[in-house]
């Protein structure tokens, strides 16, 4: 297996990489390197700069740009004037800690005159390593074995008045070793070499445990409890139909989105993410890139982990979304979607930020980061969308559902914003796959409507004439399902197949003028669906209106009825725009014709006794034939009063306009009739016997209909 090493950034941030065979004297408590993951880099330049300068020593920078380039092999080799290699050691680690800028100015000069030496080139051999190389790693095994965790990254992170720092010195080894492996055919090039890697793993297995440290710390932005924003719309499809709609989240006591909840997350102080990116750059570019994504992927992992739970959200498999109640999913749905709200617009955006601020050197690794990253919080949240998509379907479940499928539609802006690369591809496509399984879910839940009023086939009558409980939950269904109108339309238009009503599906002419009378403009799918539902109740509420013996019932029980749908109607915009002004007119014809139905089945033949005809026998008013008159008035009208006092009319405007239309016909009729033929019945107990109230009384009467409490008329009179 090979190992690649990069020698530190100049300015531009470009590193030479080069690659050596695994040696078997590394120590074991290094970690293990792979070279799955290599980064393509520029060539080492031909003079290289002194390490000093890389990359807190500008100084030392520009002394190696004025450095003469025209100087001869032999005059470098003067400047190394340190013993060889294989000369006895004469100096503590504890004497050469004073001497480490020395050191470090030898193993700069060893380095540029390595640079202009030829592989296999006799003529410009490699120079002899000089023993100051021992004496440098000596020297940082020292500094390393001296790291305290607790220290300040400061203190390690930053060169000194004393020397160059230990991030500085682990560069330098970094490219110590990456160019003595060039010459390992060389014996000595080889123990050196071997040497070097030794020390430079145990730098970097320092490297990632003070990475991991950096991560861990400074998490200041803890996730704080989350409210739902009190002006969404809410509705409880289980219960009232009061429908629930989870909207955005908000963290007490900024909104989300906003620039003070943004900069909570990930929430590390900016010399935090400078350390971060001085220690991860140092890492990938001593060819340990596999070890430091390895260490940022799993704990930044853990980081959204603990943000989801503490939202409330955690991982539920299939089968248990399958077995759970809809009470404890419904509950479930609305963390979800302030779940995914929270994701998208606040936690990405922000992971985004940290992880190109992190890896700025490498585009590459920070993208792979953070698709891997996002990709598997995303996939979790969608397994939880799909799971809840594959439940059983039912009514109740279609409010949370058109949430679900709002919250994936509408976060596609951000979504873009954050996930705009070719990797990025794939995930929105399962984005838009769990979406799509939602709406066809939608669809099927909203048709199976019509099954329910199908199925209701009861054949006991309302008391009363009251408007029916199908026409209530239907009606309610509609008008909080056309809250969603926009999205309803979008669903209907992406997944429902328009099919034509069969006839079997019709009731004959009224379904055909229903059609003919919402031809005037093209129907979108949710709007033939939504006609079709209506026509279906219409047909229910006919069938349900013969279940009364009393035809005069029947015809108040069809205004009731009608009544209410059409206030439901007229109070939701959404549906009267999808049904339309000709349906609209259609309906309110209808109700005046069962009023009118109701007025001559009750009234017609009370009316017949206040008539003229019949009451002249031979030229005279006959008495016993008026005295029958007046008693078969008094008691088709006692057996109304009784019957339809009972009845209800729920409806205030309607019940005032039946009781005025009432008036209207039996008042005057009454009057006239008693003020014509009153003088033919003789005065005292046989005229009260006959004539037992008076006009104000009839109209009291009148007035006491349609209450819903049985009464018996009073003599008034």
């Amino acid at each position: 297996m090979e190992k690649t090493f990069c020698l530190p950034p100049e300015k531009s941030g470009s590193f030479a990489c080069r690659s050596y065979p695994n040696n078997n004297n590394n120590n074991n408590s290094s970690p293990k390197h792979t070279s799955d993951i290599t980064v393509s880099l520029s060539p080492q330049a031909s003079s290289l700069q002194s390490l000093d300068s890389i990359p807190e020593s500008p100084k030392l920078q520009e002394e190696n740009i004025h450095n003469n380039k025209e100087e001869t092999h032999e005059e470098e080799e003067q400047q190394v004037t340190t013993p060889t290699a294989t000369e006895p050691e004469s100096s503590s680690p504890s004497d050469l800690d004073s001497n480490i800028n020395k050191l470090s100015e030898d193993i700069d000069r060893f380095l540029n005159l390595l640079s202009t030496a030829t592989v296999g080139d006799e003529r410009n051999p490699p120079p002899e390593i000089p023993v100051s190389i021992e004496n440098f790693l000596k020297v940082v095994e020292a500094d390393l074995l001296n790291q305290d965790s607790s220290k300040e990254p400061e203190k390690w992170l930053q060169n000194s008045e004393e020397g160059p720092s230990l991030l500085q010195s682990i560069y330098r080894i970094s490219n110590l070793t990456n160019s003595l492996k060039e010459f390992h055919f060389d014996l000595n090039y080889a123990k050196s070499f071997n040497r070097t890697s030794t020390v430079l793993q145990k730098a970097m297995t320092f490297l990632e445990e003070e990475f991991r440290a950096l991560l861990d710390e400074s998490r200041s932005c803890e996730v704080e409890p989350i409210v739902i924003n009190p002006k969404s719309k809410k509705h409880s499809s289980s219960k009232d139909l009061d429908r629930t709609t989870s909207t955005a989240c908000v963290v007490i006591p900024q909104e989300p989105g906003s620039a003070s909840a943004e900069s909570e997350f990930p929430g590390y102080a900016p010399e935090v993410v400078t350390n971060l990116n001085r220690v991860a750059t140092a890492m990938i570019s001593g060819g340990y890139e596999t070890e430091c994504c390895q260490v940022y992927s799993i704990t930044r992992r853990n980081v959204f982990e603990e943000s989801l739970n503490k939202m409330g959200f955690e991982k539920i498999s299939i089968d248990d979304v399958q077995k759970m109640q809809w009470e404890s999913l419904e509950s479930e749905i609305s963390t979800w979607i302030k779940t995914f709200k929270r994701c998208i617009t606040i936690y990405f955006s922000g992971e985004k930020k940290l992880c190109e601020a992190v890896f700025s050197d490498y585009p590459r690794v920070a993208d792979s980061l953070f698709s891997n990253l996002t990709r598997g919080i995303i996939i979790q949240l969608l397994n939880f969308a799909e799971a809840v998509a594959m439940t059983k379907r039912s009514a109740e479940k279609l409010f949370k559902f058109l949430d679900m499928y709002e919250t994936l539609r509408d976060l596609i802006p951000a979504m873009d914003e954050v996930f705009f690369n070719e990797s990025s591809v794939e995930l929105k496509a399962e984005i838009s796959s769990a979406r799509c399984r939602l709406g066809e879910a939608v669809v099927s839940i909203f048709c199976d409507l019509e099954n329910s009023i199908k199925s209701d086939t009861g054949k006991t009558p309302v008391p009363g004439g009251a408007v029916h409980p199908l026409t209530r939950y239907t009606m309610n269904y509609l008008k909080y399902a056309c809250e969603y109108k926009d999205t309803l339309e979008q669903v209907f238009n992406e997944h429902k197949k328009i099919d034509n009503p069969s006839e079997d599906d019709q009731e004959g002419d009224n379904n055909d003028d229903n059609a003919r009378n919402n031809q005037s403009a093209p129907q979108s799918p949710f709007a033939l669906q939504l006609v079709n539902v209506m026509d279906l109740l219409d047909a229910n509420l006919e069938s349900k209106a013969k279940l009364y013996k009393d035809l005069s019932l029947s015809y108040i029980f069809l205004m009731n009825n009608g009544r209410y749908i059409m206030q439901k109607i007229k109070g939701s915009v959404e549906i009267y725009h999808l049904m339309g002004d000709n349906w609209s007119r259609k309906r309110s014809s209808d109700l005046r014709q069962y009023h009118k139905n109701y007025q001559r089945e009750t009234w017609g033949k009370v009316l017949a006794c206040l008539r003229d005809e019949g009451l002249q026998v031979h030229g005279k008013v006959s008495k016993p034939v008026l005295k029958e008159r007046f008693k078969a008035f008094n008691t088709m009208f006692e057996e109304i009063h009784k019957a339809q006092s009972s009845w209800v009319v729920s409806d205030e405007q309607l019940q005032s306009e039946l009781r005025v239309s009432i008036s209207a016909v039996m008042i005057p009729a009454y009057r006239s009739f008693l003020a014509r033929f009153r003088q033919y019945l003789d005065s005292g107990r046989q005229s009260e016997k006959y004539i037992k109230y008076g006009p104000e009384d009839i109209e009291t009467s009148i007035d006491e209909l349609f209450d819903g409490n049985p009464a018996s008329m009073v003599r008034r009179k």
